[in-house]
């Protein structure tokens, strides 16, 4: 090699690194600040999971019991321990258990806890409370009189306003110490929907949920009915956790007259009234996709005790269900926010053989309350592209689920099949799927 192109060599490689250098100078000039505010933001956010426990110990606000793990305290953390006796504490374990969610976020299980025993056999409805909805909250609990597990969401910035307000509503209605845990969900990011739901479903106590949005009234007794009939045909099936029980949702047409529960219908012949009249119809008519697959005209027709198959399924179907707790996929935690993350959660279990059967003889009717108008629409426009994205990765791992285990092309391997023909992106793998030629 000539002395001018080992030059040339030299040259080139001392410019690529001055470039490197310079690039990395400047990318720390740039991001230094960014450090700087986001070791400020983990350090107040560490302060405001410390206020929790503060305020919970010093005024003695809480009844500070868990099923899990032992009392959470300022001066001990909590542990649990695996099969083989190692510890592993209790930030751990929620780490991993809710690792696809935004963070930081900090979980407290069972902050109120209730006095009452529940039997396994019972339903147990879960559900998620912001602040500003408090007081449907209180009426959910004194109508359904039965085990709920509620998941609440407490910003850093308002600590000690939310948990006053939380302790008084909690000792200011007489069944919530009976019926109610309370799991706080701390977190500077609002409407982590379905991690607020996973949340409730983990630490409820009973056998069976109800996924239910805190502002729906429970009109008439399901939980005395399924439990009647949890040795019959839909109640093995239930039990079995190849099910998901549909309770049909309605709304009032003029806002106005959906704003006080202690009018709404309290049995099918007064709602069909209402329907008749047009002052209620089935909840969100404008967005049909999402509750139509009920099949409300047979609703409306069916005979009292009938249960019936949705056979009619759409991916945007999002009816409140009860199911078995235990076996059912989780909600899915990349959603944040409106639009798709319900619907999701309903799909996966749908792609993983449950079936929906809707109850005819009972329904829930919705408390009219505003819209964030501007933040639904930003929020779905975003969860619509993740959406389309889920649905092709959930038809993917579910058809080779069900094909890896012989369930294909079985009862339990029916949904997936029908749904997954229909998405571009998979329908091809599907179909050598279901031809045993993958």
């Amino acid at each position: 090699m000539s002395d001018f192109s080992r030059g040339l060599k030299f040259i080139r490689l001392a410019t690529s690194l001055y470039v490197a250098i310079a690039v990395l100078y400047t990318a720390n000039h740039i991001l230094s600040p960014l450090r700087t505010f986001a070791r400020s933001y983990m350090a107040s956010y560490d302060t405001a999971v410390i206020q929790v426990y503060q305020y919970a110990e010093v005024t003695g606000k809480t009844s500070q019991e868990m099923i899990l793990w032992p009392a959470s305290s300022l001066a001990e953390h909590t542990t649990a321990r695996t099969p083989d006796g190692i510890p592993m504490s209790e930030d751990l374990f929620l780490s991993k258990a809710f690792s696809q969610s935004l963070h930081p976020l900090k979980v407290v299980p069972y902050y109120y806890r209730a006095s009452g025993t529940f039997e396994q056999n019972d339903i147990t409805v879960t559900t998620l409370v912001t602040f500003n909805r408090f007081k449907v909250f209180s009426e959910l609990v004194t109508h359904y009189q039965g085990p709920i597990s509620a998941t609440v969401h407490v910003k850093p910035s308002a600590i000690h306003a939310l948990l006053d307000a939380l302790h008084d509503l909690y000792a200011s209605t007489p069944t919530m110490s009976t019926y109610v845990d309370i799991h706080l969900v701390l977190t500077p990011f609002d409407r982590q929907l379905n991690t607020w739901r996973n949340a409730a479903r983990l630490f409820a106590r009973t056998e069976f949920i109800m996924m239910l949005d805190v502002d729906f009234a429970i009109c008439t007794n399901f939980r005395s009915a399924i439990r009647a009939s949890l040795d019959a045909k839909i109640g093995r099936i239930l039990k079995e956790g190849h099910a998901a029980l549909v309770v049909p949702a309605f709304e009032y047409i003029k806002q106005q007259d959906g704003l006080d529960q202690k009018y709404f219908p309290r049995d099918k012949q007064a709602l069909l009234s209402l329907v008749k009249a047009k002052k209620i119809d089935m909840f969100h008519r404008t967005w049909a996709p999402g509750h139509n697959s009920t099949d409300y005209p047979r609703f409306y027709s069916a005979a009292p005790g009938e249960v019936y198959k949705v056979t009619q399924y759409h991916p945007a179907y999002e009816p409140y269900v009860i199911f078995r707790k235990e076996g059912p996929p989780w909600c899915d935690e990349r959603f944040v926010g409106y639009g798709g993350n319900k619907a999701a959660c309903l799909y996966e279990m749908y792609l993983s053989g449950m079936s929906f059967y809707v109850l005819a003889d009972h329904f829930l009717v919705h408390q009219s309350h505003p819209y964030e108008e501007e933040a639904r629409k930003l929020e779905r426009k975003s969860n619509r592209k993740i959406y389309q994205d889920f649905k092709e990765e959930v038809c993917l791992r579910y058809l080779k689920r069900h094909y890896d285990s012989g369930t294909l092309n079985t009862s339990h391997g029916y949904n997936v099949q029908e749904e997954c023909k229909k998405i571009r992106g998979v329908s091809k793998i599907a179909a050598l799927m279901i031809e045993g030629r993958f």
